[in-house]
């Protein structure tokens, strides 16, 4: 059986790291199974996913789409000419796609109109916010996917309720906490640490990206004026996105308690993560790996994906909204932040479930 996994942004190469890993243990065993994984080349910075590569012992890609940055549409369209060449060339039994980008949604369309079979990693997860590119790109490709493979009893209901029978829906935990698990023992103290002369449960990690924060100059400079001024004398560690700092410059936002860096590889990064005291982030896997490692998380969004993590975990959202801000820090500040648990099936051993499930499905 030939599996064709795709990877195409930051997020992507955690997810997929321990996919490939039971993979080849699966044939190792015996099994007549084998991958290609293609790199669409949606994110193309060094720090944001060649590192990944190296750090986590991703083989180098079999392709590489090159695709590139561009408008929704643009990089959309490229992503699925670039997949569909691939396809008549090199040609397999099921498309694995992981999370929800850009690449995911374009390569589970192409997939489908090749004949080919497609697996969501990830699958049934929804903000119901439609003004996330990314819930478009969920609802895209979970209505084409044939297997989907399910982080939480909230995905398991969404599918249900979008008709897809329990036969399809296989829940098996979380791929990006494998990893984590996996590293966590491997983390390694970033240059800044001793920089800055760091200490743990001293600082906080920052990071923005999303449209409705980064956006708008007036918005973002509020935004973070707010957070600073909040965390009194906490150093805060703000590893800028590339589209957020675009955004800064010329803001003239300099506290000095904030700290802009480079982005870091995922060593580096969730080293600052698991010895912050806290974590200001409007991404939502970051708040699945602030759960697993029982830090406080507070989310600068109006939604989430995740809802796990603020029912279970050690997550808070807090949207835009100034008071809810101000709630949150008064909280934490007060060393009363509530002490989260983490969700059924988070154990490191997701990958695992998904290939022998495949294996099932297909008979190896």
């Amino acid at each position: 059986m030939q599996i064709t996994i795709i990877a195409g942004a930051r997020p992507n190469f955690m997810k997929i790291a321990p996919i490939i890993e039971a993979i080849t243990k699966k044939k190792q065993q015996g099994h007549e199974i084998t991958y290609q994984l293609v790199h669409t080349g949606q994110h193309y910075d060094k720090n944001l996913s060649g590192t990944f590569f190296e750090e986590l012992n991703i083989p180098f890609p079999d392709v590489n789409l090159e695709v590139k940055s561009g408008t929704q549409a643009e990089q959309t369209a490229a992503l699925m000419i670039g997949f569909e060449k691939h396809l008549e060339q090199h040609t397999c039994d099921l498309v694995v796609v992981v999370g929800d980008v850009t690449s995911t949604m374009a390569c589970a369309i192409v997939a489908k109109k090749a004949g080919i079979d497609v697996a969501h990693i990830e699958a049934g997860i929804r903000s119901g916010d439609m003004n996330m590119p990314e819930e478009i790109n969920r609802i895209v490709t979970d209505s084409l996917t044939d297997y989907f493979f399910t982080t939480s009893s909230y995905a398991n209901e969404n599918l249900r309720k979008l008709g897809v029978s329990d036969k399809k829906i296989f829940f098996v935990g979380n791929v990006m906490i494998d990893t984590l698990l996996k590293n966590e023992s491997r983390l390694v103290k970033p240059p800044v640490w001793d920089a800055l002369k760091l200490e743990a449960k001293k600082y906080m990690v920052m990071t923005l990206h999303r449209p409705s924060n980064v956006d708008e100059e007036e918005q973002l400079k509020g935004l973070i004026t707010q957070l600073v001024e909040l965390s009194k004398d906490f150093p805060i560690i703000f590893p800028v996105h590339p589209r957020t700092k675009k955004l800064l410059e010329g803001l003239n936002l300099n506290f000095d308690n904030l700290h802009y860096i480079e982005p870091l590889g995922y060593l580096h990064f969730n080293y600052l993560v698991k010895n912050a005291f806290a974590v200001l982030t409007d991404s939502g896997g970051i708040t699945e790996e602030t759960t697993v490692m029982n830090v406080p998380c507070i989310t600068l969004r109006d939604s989430t994906e995740r809802p796990e993590t603020c029912e279970i975990g050690t997550n808070v959202l807090v949207g835009s909204d100034s008071d809810k801000i101000k709630e949150a820090f008064a909280v934490l500040l007060s060393g009363k932040w509530k002490k989260g648990s983490i969700p059924e099936l988070w154990d490191g051993h997701a990958a695992e479930r998904i290939v022998d499930e495949i294996a099932g499905i297909y008979n190896l």
